[in-house]
């Protein structure tokens, strides 16, 4: 496996196993809403072959307070 798709794997688990502590009974919150953030801007760019032929991420609906 190259090393960018080991890094993308290991940090979308990291994000699975936050989201899944986050909604268990006695969740730090202060933890959950310090590390979220950093893990999800380390997120590196997906591997090659990840999305379907033609997706396009920046393509989509119009999110609140945004116009197109």
């Amino acid at each position: 496996m190259c090393p960018d798709c080991e890094d993308f794997l290991r940090t979308v688990s990291l994000l699975g196993q936050l989201t899944l502590y986050a909604d268990t009974s006695g969740a730090d919150e202060e933890f959950v809403v310090s590390v979220a953030p950093s893990l999800a801007v380390s997120l590196p760019e997906p591997p090659p072959d990840v999305f379907l032929p033609g997706y396009d991420p920046d393509d989509g609906p119009d999110y609140p307070g945004e116009s197109s």
